[in-house]
């Protein structure tokens, strides 16, 4: 299909994620003022959108503590900086089975499964105007860990968020999950025309390559929306891929932690090289009150 490159784009910065990269760089945020502070800078250098996770302030270890999500959601709200808040509700679906030959029962120490609205319980906390729906199950790099996200969970899930008044954007690690994901829409569980991103290059779901993601932009619906990511040093290119294809940006230490070989980023970096990938294709990056307006989002005050 020929492309249409995006002339207004916005970026959205995920500013520390659940992965294990809290000793790998200094600059992944831990505490809700760290994560916080992190996400106000990156909005200062051109995010319209931060999406965020939380973590034990301590190990730096992902959490689902509603204290910890109420906390940073305050601190966002109550800076002088206009941001469009996006909070995970990815977390509570991860199974890690036993070993091969014996896989029952589960590793219970790492397994963190638990129902549709425990899931979502941060999200009608602090209603947030984004939160994410990962919109299949996939397995991660680990060998016997899964991300679980049944047909029922999502339908569950989604129809919460949607209830809400909360844009659920649609993670998409595979073609299967747009497949999915236009299910939903079509039976009215999530609103149309829908919120997505295209999650590239997390194994084991959608490889990173140009024909696998211009596969996987060809299954969006026209009215949708889409932003794109690719994991690490492909961060950048999946900037100028994802506008020349028509889409939006996202950035952020919860995808990569490095400005240049050998050099650590912060997100406040990251978003201003990608500001200047987009600038320099000669599009615009748009801020926060044209996001609410093209996605249809209410502004929250602090609750």
């Amino acid at each position: 299909m020929p492309l249409t490159m995006n002339r207004e784009v916005f970026i959205t910065a995920a500013v520390t994620g659940s992965g294990s990269t809290q000793d790998r760089s200094p600059h992944v945020p831990r505490s809700p003022q760290q994560i916080a502070d992190s996400a106000i800078e990156a909005a200062k250098a051109g995010a319209a959108i931060v999406h965020c996770h939380v973590r034990d302030p301590e190990t730096g270890a992902p959490s689902r503590d509603l204290k910890l999500y109420r906390e940073l959601t305050d601190r966002i709200r109550d800076s002088d900086v206009d941001v469009v808040l996006n909070l995970t509700a990815g977390m509570g679906g991860d199974i890690v089975f036993g070993p091969t030959d014996a896989p029952f029962p589960v590793n219970a120490a790492a397994t963190d499964m638990i129902g549709a609205a425990e899931r979502v319980a941060h999200v009608a906390e602090c209603l947030p105007e984004i939160c994410t729906l990962d919109c299949g199950t996939m397995n991660f790099a680990e060998a016997d860990y899964v991300m679980t996200n049944t047909p029922g969970m999502l339908r569950a899930m989604g129809k919460m968020m949607t209830d809400l008044g909360v844009k659920p954007e649609i993670e998409a690690f595979d073609t299967g999950h747009l497949w999915f994901a236009k299910e939903l829409v079509k039976e009215g569980v999530l609103d149309s025309p829908a919120l997505v991103q295209l999650c590239m290059g997390v194994p084991w779901g959608a490889p990173d390559d140009l024909n696998t993601f211009m596969a996987m932009v060809n299954n969006v619906p026209e009215d949708w929306t889409f932003s794109a990511f690719g994991l690490g040093r492909n961060q950048m290119a999946y900037t100028a891929a994802s506008v020349l294809a028509g889409g939006n940006v996202r950035v952020g230490l919860e995808d990569n932690l490095w400005l240049d070989k050998g050099v650590l980023a912060t997100n406040a970096q990251l978003v201003e090289r990608s500001r200047g990938v987009i600038e320099g294709m000669g599009a615009r990056v748009i801020g926060p009150n044209e996001v609410r307006d093209k996605l249809g989002l209410t502004k929250r005050a602090p609750v």
